[in-house]
């Protein structure tokens, strides 16, 4: 979603230098449940922030058919209703909400620089970092053709619409293996679909899911395509031993079909000064949303390789704004 930029020429580097400045005392970078909830807070805290939305306003919940486990929305909510909520209440404290794309940062000196879509610099006081992370896909055409009509990167998200039927995971590793326990307490049937002869999730997560009786591995076999009638998944062609003795093609009839190959943290940009893990998660102290910069704050999924959900992406969001907030105060004090 926020892409790092690469600068080959010096006069480039002296053009991005020589910029007005923008100069504002709270930047969010990244919209979803974690910016537009910094956003409200931030704003309500008189922090005038400024918020820069990135390539998908409103974040992986815009994908979404229907969220029914975030509280306040009893007969649940679409994903893109839900995010144009936060973004009016986020408004209506005056949030400077815009369109842009943080392509650049330099958090080397007091005050942070960013760099948005290569054309305008920012100066701010203080950063909060919401720019989530990207679920991985196969790379299908069908995953894209059957979006929100039986594909799905979040188990625990979606599962409950599939409550006694036949579901797919894709994977080996503990994500896959920790979506497929977690759809097996829910649905009749769940296959795992491993590419590999062996789980590389850990012992533990290995042994029960190979103890679960309603989970299905399916050993060496690799996604080709689904298949459904009016949008909707039916089924899944499967490849097994692809290139080896005994290639054969396999159908499998389900309604849903989870990918469960992880996420990769939008935080390339800010590697250069802050802290990740061997993933690309920011590492924040515990307890609190600061990075290892002073002023510059992570929420939301950017910094949550565990829980990844909307309600505690918000809660996050809400970290981040009070703790940007005490940063000022404290600084000015």
């Amino acid at each position: 979603m926020f892409k790092p930029l690469d600068i080959n020429e010096n006069e480039e580097k002296k053009n991005l230098d020589a910029m007005e400045a923008e100069q504002v005392k709270c930047l969010i970078i990244g919209s979803g449940p974690a910016g537009y909830t910094a956003a409200i807070y931030a704003a309500r805290a008189n922090l005038n922030p400024v918020m820069y939305e990135g390539l998908q306003p409103g974040g992986q919940l815009t994908t979404t058919t229907e969220v029914e486990n975030y509280p306040g929305y009893p007969e649940g909510v679409t994903g893109p209703v839900m995010m144009e909520d936060l973004k009016k209440q986020a408004q209506r404290f005056g949030t400077d909400v815009r369109w842009g794309m943080a392509t650049k940062v330099d958090f080397s000196g007091e005050v942070h620089k960013v760099w948005i879509d290569d054309s305008k610099l920012i100066k701010a006081e203080t950063v909060i970092i919401a720019t989530g992370a990207t679920a991985k896909y196969l790379g299908l055409e069908d995953e894209k053709k059957y979006a929100g009509g039986g594909v799905s990167a979040c188990a625990t998200c979606d599962g409950f619409f599939y409550k006694g039927k036949d579901v797919a995971v894709v994977g080996g590793g503990d994500t896959a293996t920790e979506e497929a326990m977690y759809l097996a307490g829910l649905c009749k049937k769940v296959y795992l679909i491993v590419r590999r002869d062996e789980l590389r999730a850990s012992k533990v997560m290995a042994e029960r899911t190979m103890k679960t009786p309603n989970i299905e591995i399916l050993w060496k076999h690799q996604t080709k395509g689904l298949f459904g009638d009016n949008g909707v998944v039916e089924g899944a062609t499967l490849v097994k031993n692809l290139g080896e003795e005994g290639e054969e093609e396999v159908k499998i009839k389900i309604d849903g079909f989870f990918l469960g190959i992880g996420h990769q943290p939008n935080s390339e940009i800010f590697k250069d000064f802050i802290d990740t893990n061997d993933v690309g998660y920011i590492q924040t102290i515990p307890g609190t949303s600061k990075t290892n910069v002073p002023g510059v704050f992570a929420c939301g999924d950017v910094q949550d390789d565990h829980y990844r959900q909307a309600v505690t992406a918000a809660g996050s969001g809400c970290m981040a704004a009070i703790d940007a907030e005490r940063y000022l105060s404290e600084k000015d004090a």
